[in-house]
């Protein structure tokens, strides 16, 4: 597996990360390079977003978190005020408390799979060593990469990894990362990529 080659897809950023996540998460194999790779590549934007952005208007609003905001008039309350929408949107769950207590927009999600809640980052800190809860910018700034490794890990992804290299093994992936197929296409064309640049 040659990863010299990821130089030319991916940013410097993710190659200064890469060999501690490889050798921390186990990813021994050019498949669970490449399946890794292409969910994070698609969750953020090419490497390029590292933090949720919660800028919703009221009609995405309505769309997105309709079970948050069930009324117009609710949601035109919350409209382009990302941290209210993040208060409202992850409060009484993840380990956080209610919506006065900014503690879902203070864990919304970072990094490349966008690690998301208090328990979350409770859980990767322990396991990173540092501090991500007094200082959840971390997840964001220092660890994107390790935390996607950290969200693989714990939801067994590695083993739907091993299964191989076809569509169907990319959708299972997808299905487990996503909890739906949103943007598969483009998934399956990003771990083709990676397949064939490793």
């Amino acid at each position: 597996m040659n990863t010299q080659n990821l130089f030319k897809v991916v940013n410097a950023k993710v190659m200064m990360e890469l060999p501690m996540v490889m050798d921390k998460y186990g990813i021994t194999s050019k498949l669970r390079l490449a399946h890794f790779l292409a969910q994070c590549s698609h969750e953020s934007g090419d490497f390029k977003v590292m933090f949720e952005n919660l800028n919703y208007s009221a009609k995405g609003l309505r769309g997105i978190f309709s079970k948050y905001f069930p009324t117009d008039e609710l949601a035109n309350q919350y409209a382009r005020q990302p941290e209210k929408i993040g208060n409202r949107v992850y409060a009484n769950r993840m380990g956080n408390g209610d919506e006065a207590s900014g503690m879902g927009y203070k864990f919304r999600g970072r990094g490349y799979i966008q690690l998301t809640g208090h328990d979350n980052y409770k859980a990767f800190s322990d396991f990173i060593g540092e501090d991500c809860v007094a200082n959840p910018d971390l997840v964001a700034n220092k660890y994107p990469l390790t935390s996607a490794g950290f969200f693989f890990n714990k939801n067994n992804l590695w083993l739907i990894c091993d299964r191989g290299d076809t569509n169907e093994v990319v959708t299972s992936v997808t299905k487990r990362v996503n909890g739906g197929t949103h943007g598969l296409e483009d998934r399956i064309a990003k771990f083709k990529k990676y397949v064939a640049v490793l």
